[in-house]
């Protein structure tokens, strides 16, 4: 929850940055953003460490090589910029538990790590099982113009409220 003396960057800001990037990424390496494969990239390429033969007879990974590659590199901007923004913004703060989460579910560090791993877990078992994560159907989609990425984006809205109210009850704004 933003106090009056936080301060955060402007949503307009960041929503036309965010999209300077996406026409930069179509122009520059004629790829729309997404950022879920590469965490099965990543997988992957841990994996080979341990069994490289296994990896390269999967079909997946046949198609999708385990590899740094743009993807990859625009998923670690995202974590630097985010810090950058942090940073800039004076908004930084290392927390392990929100204060949202606090207020009603205790101050658990474990039991945070645990709701917050599985939540990854459905997410990218959703983004996988979509062919797809959020911002690669929502996003891209919307800017193509394409009637699934506009329906997407609405379901990933609605979707976040729902989820919203069921964990956290509808008080409304404190």
């Amino acid at each position: 929850m933003k106090s009056g003396n936080d301060k955060g960057w402007s949503p307009y800001m960041a929503g036309a940055l965010s999209g300077l990037v996406s026409i930069f990424a179509v122009v520059t390496a004629d790829k729309f953003l997404g950022a879920s494969t590469t965490f099965v990239k990543t997988a992957g390429m841990i994996e080979q460490s341990f069994a490289p033969e296994r990896v390269s007879a999967l079909a997946y990974f046949v198609k999708e090589v385990p590899k740094i590659d743009w993807q990859w590199m625009f998923v670690l901007g995202i974590f630097f910029g985010s810090l950058v923004s942090a940073f800039t913004s004076r908004s930084f703060q290392w927390k392990a538990v929100p204060d949202m989460w606090s207020e009603h579910f205790g101050t658990s560090v474990p039991k945070r790590a645990f709701v917050a791993f599985l939540g990854g877990v459905i997410a990218i078992f959703g983004a996988r099982l979509a062919d797809g994560c959020p911002s690669g159907h929502g996003l891209s989609g919307s800017l193509q113009l394409a009637v699934s990425g506009l329906i997407a984006l609405v379901c990933f809205f609605v979707g976040g409220m729902i989820m919203t109210r069921i964990l956290y009850g509808g008080g409304g704004r404190r």
